[in-house]
């Protein structure tokens, strides 16, 4: 399963990857010119790090994210998320319309997800299934019991 999530890590990277990690860095280096803006940046920061290597990971709510991040997500939203997630899920459907890169396109709508509203959520490993009869139903190594 290792070897599956890294060869597809991998054919992400070169396919797109790398430059929407680019395009990701770049506005978090833009959004850390302010300082009222460098929660924004640090999300853009996180989201870079997670577009590279999206297979075998996910996000969760962080702990203690209350109104500040709910307040900052919507003001990314009106600035940035919503054009962000719309490149994603059209980027998705372009990806879906092959058989190969069907997974492409279920990680980029999952990256829609994340860049709509990035505030308040921690990026974290997930286990692979013992077997095949539990695929799909990964533990997340890292999220909040409840």
């Amino acid at each position: 399963m290792d070897t599956l999530r890294t060869l597809l890590n991998l054919v992400w990277l070169v396919l797109h990857g790398w430059l929407l990690a680019l395009a990701y860095a770049l506005a978090g280096v833009v959004a850390c010119l302010l300082v009222v803006t460098i929660p924004f940046g640090i999300a853009a920061f996180r989201l870079a790090g997670f577009v590279v290597w999206p297979f075998g990971r996910t996000t969760v709510p962080a702990p203690g994210a209350g109104v500040a991040s709910a307040l900052g997500n919507l003001v990314w939203f009106l600035v940035a998320g919503w054009w962000l997630a719309l490149v994603h899920v059209v980027a998705g459907v372009a990806f879906c319309l092959t058989v190969v890169g069907i997974p492409f396109g279920i990680a980029s709508f999952k990256l829609a997800a994340v860049g709509l509203f990035p505030l308040g959520k921690r990026v974290v490993d997930t286990t692979p299934p013992r077997d095949w009869l539990h695929a799909g139903g990964g533990v997340v190594q890292g999220a909040p019991a409840r």
